[in-house]
């Protein structure tokens, strides 16, 4: 089915309303699938186009605009735990690259997050000055500095020790949105890590805007150049689930790569994606039998669950466009191929970027993308019921938080497709 690159420029005939606020904010569709098994063509409308606004004093007052002197920064991580953070360069010799035949190999950038015996050494970076400034320009992003998102401030420690026992904690594997890098996933991973896990977040090379290998090689989104092609979506999402599956061999398997491997649990292992990256949860699992539970948030679900199903627990997360009988089908489509634990939660006044780091950094940066989640709201949410989820099924610990609506966070609505409604 076509794919739409969620982060193009917008084409002529975008909508341009106003919230409450009166701020302005640009609107697009940015999928359309045609799903001829069961509504046609669909369409799933968030910003197109990072557009700076006015600094306002109403703007300014709820802290959504920043000087172009400020520092980014992500919220701090809730758990005991400090946090370490390095990355992997992988190799897979037995495949070509599937965007670029011409490579013989699919190389991959991985970043891992871990409990840390100390906070020792340097803050890990968020992204380098040159992929600050190719996310932005990807993104339509006018009038702030280039490097800006390279100055976001983490809370990780570069090549900190990795603590714990052997064989005790458990893997979460995170997938981001097409065109985003592994980094846009940064708050949630430090959280999990503070918390007990090994986390491993995957550039999916020529997916991106910018992946910087470490011999200084320079990856853009070779697969942008083919997002219109027919299938595209689902071939995307088959991929990514090799990819997983190939990071889980090297980080779990014989020929594992990174020094801290002997303290995974390759019993406990789980997965979570963002758009392109929720959308290939599903797929990996049914491929990988290692990957326990599984979390979508707001993607399309461009491969549908065969008949045979998903019997492991899986959260579908998202904006309200995801609600039973909105403009996402797809949810609908695949929720009873889920035979295992599941729930289906809408977060109110979430967007698109609302569940990765981006909704907060725009904010930061003075961007509108139309969300109404305050500051760190969107974090704090994400955060909270991702954790609640890994914590039940890779931990066994009682979350009451996911059996019904919590007055802590109201936004969040418990959705019943057979009523068709949130609460």
């Amino acid at each position: 089915m076509p794919y739409r690159n969620p982060h193009a420029a917008p084409r002529a005939g975008a909508l341009t309303s106003r919230r409450s606020s009166g701020k302005p904010t640009l609107r697009t569709p940015i999928l359309r699938a045609g799903l001829a098994a069961v509504a046609g063509l669909l369409t799933l409308t968030v910003p197109a186009s990072w557009t700076p606004v006015s600094a306002s004093p109403g703007y300014a007052s709820a802290g959504s605009s920043v000087t172009s002197s400020s520092t980014p920064y992500l919220p701090e991580p809730t758990g005991p735990h400090p946090v370490g953070a390095t990355s992997l360069w992988l190799k897979d010799t037995s495949r070509p690259d599937p965007w670029v035949p011409s490579a013989k190999s699919r190389e991959l950038m991985v970043s891992l997050w871990y409990p840390a015996r100390s906070e020792s050494g340097r803050r890990a970076p968020y992204v380098t000055p040159k992929e600050s400034e190719l996310i932005l320009k990807g993104k339509g992003v006018t009038g702030v500095p280039s490097d800006v998102l390279s100055r976001t401030r983490t809370h990780a420690f570069s090549g900190a020790e990795p603590a714990g026992r052997a064989h005790t904690l458990p893997l979460v594997v995170l997938s981001p949105g097409f065109t985003d890098p592994r980094s846009s996933l940064t708050a949630l991973a430090e959280e999990l890590a503070s918390r007990g896990y090994v986390v491993a977040g995957i550039d999916h090379t020529y997916e991106t805007f910018a992946t910087t290998f470490p011999d200084g090689r320079l990856a853009t989104c070779a697969a942008c150049e083919l997002e219109g092609v027919d299938d595209f979506g689902e071939k995307a999402v088959k991929n990514r689930a090799v990819d997983v599956s190939f990071v889980i061999d090297r980080l779990t398997g014989p020929r594992a790569r990174w020094k801290g491997t002997s303290l995974i649990d390759a019993s406990r292992i789980a997965m979570a994606g963002t758009s392109l990256g929720g959308a290939s949860v599903a797929e990996t699992m049914l491929k990988d039998s290692r990957v326990r539970a599984g979390i979508n948030m707001d993607g399309l679900m461009f491969a549908p669950i065969p008949a045979s199903g998903v019997a492991r627990p899986f959260l579908f997360l998202g904006q309200p466009l995801h609600r039973p009988g909105g403009e996402d089908a797809t949810w609908d489509r695949d929720w009873a191929h889920l035979t295992g634990w599941k729930r289906w939660l809408v977060v109110a006044g979430a967007v698109h970027p609302s569940f990765s780091d981006y909704d907060l950094l725009a904010q930061q940066i003075g961007v509108d993308l139309g969300s109404e989640l305050a500051g760190s709201r969107s974090v704090d949410i994400t955060r909270r019921y991702v954790r609640a989820f890994f914590d039940l099924h890779l931990g066994g610990k009682p979350q009451p938080l996911l059996d019904r609506p919590s007055v802590r966070y109201p936004e969040v609505g418990f959705c019943s497709p057979e009523t068709k409604t949130c609460t």
